[in-house]
This record gives C-alpha cells, structure tokens and sequence, in this order.
C-alpha cells in the first residue's frame, strides 16, 4: 500500500511540474494564436493558427501581434512597416522608406486581385503628425493594403504593446510552416528574404 500511495504522490508531482513547465512556456515564451479577419491575406488567412513567439526580437518586415488601440480585449496581427527614425510614405502605389522605393514581395499575391492602386498614398505626417517613427514606437501595417485597419488609421503602436512575433503556423497542415522574414538590403534599396 506505501508503495502505490509512493507512486500515486509521485505521478501527481510529474504532472504538476510539467503544468507549471507548460504554463511558464505559454506566459512567456510561445503562445497560440488564431488570426481572426482578412487585413493580413495572401501571407495570413482568417481561421489560421499559428505560434506567436514572445521572446524574439522585432525587426522592421516581422508581422506582430498587439492589442487593437481602441479595444484591448482584441488582438491585431500586422506587419513592421517602420522602425524608430525612420520615414515612411506611398507613393503611387510605391512603399518609400528614409526616401528610398522598395518592392514589397509580401503583397504581390494579393495586390494581383486589384485593378488600380493597392496602397492609397500618405505621408506619415498626413497621418501622425511626425515626420519620423518616434523612439520606442512601429508603423504597422496589414499586407492586404485595401482592407486593413492599421497605423494609417491609428498611427503608431508602442513597441512594448508588442506581445510576439507571428512565426510558426501549426493549422492548417497545407500552410504548416515558419513565416518568411523580410529585411531591407544593406543599401536600402529592395527587401529581400533573411
């Protein structure tokens, strides 16, 4: 009998680490996440699942999650536009970062659906008043440009309301996979695959 109450006391102990091991991992590390609406299409679709990651460092180009500014019991997924210091605006259907054109080949699948233009043209000071991401802040944006609610509607996002980096979708098994990261080249002149 000691020895089934030894071993009872024991497997409830094994199960009770590896839930505060679980629990540390989901608060800290990784947690799920089901991107809900169409603003992230072709790179993220309504009803994926997918791991945002919560200790990786945000890079212009990474797609994040982040309370909704006006409704914190919501979650946005979008992707890094800017970064602090730098100045952001479209023109003609052209992201222009610190001055310089870029192709985005995020948006190409999506854009293809769209006769005209895809992204409206602003300024960042058309939309914020600053002429340059501030210190401690990101421009972010949706990659389906014609139905997204974004930093063009709600300026910047702290980069301490970032909860993680969206990496590893996990559903569905036809999608399942990591994201593909972006950077901007050495020169500033196209974005290009990391």
């Amino acid at each position: 009998m000691k020895f089934i109450l030894k071993e009872i006391v024991s497997t409830l102990l094994l199960f009770a680490v590896m839930f505060l091991v679980m629990m540390g991992v989901y608060k800290y590390i990784a947690e799920p996440f089901i991107v809900d609406g169409a603003s992230m299409e072709a790179t993220l679709k309504s009803g994926e699942r997918l791991w945002m990651l919560k200790l990786n460092e945000i890079d212009r180009f990474d797609v994040v999650i982040f309370p909704a500014p006006d409704n914190e019991d919501k979650l946005y997924v979008k992707r890094v536009i800017g970064v602090a210091g730098d100045t952001i605006a479209y023109e003609n259907d052209q992201l222009l970062i610190n001055g310089q054109a870029v192709e985005e080949p995020y948006l190409q699948e999506k854009a293809n659906e769209f006769d005209g233009k895809f992204t409206y043209d602003f300024t960042l000071e058309d939309i914020t008043g600053e002429t340059t991401v501030p210190e401690g802040s990101f421009f972010v944006m949706g990659d389906n440009r014609r139905n997204s609610l974004d930093g063009r509607r709600f300026g910047f996002i702290e980069t301490d309301d970032v909860m993680g980096e969206a990496d590893f979708i996990y559903w569905p098994f036809s999608e399942f996979g990591l994201l593909d990261k972006y950077e901007l080249s050495a020169d500033g002149s196209e974005i290009v695959l990391r």
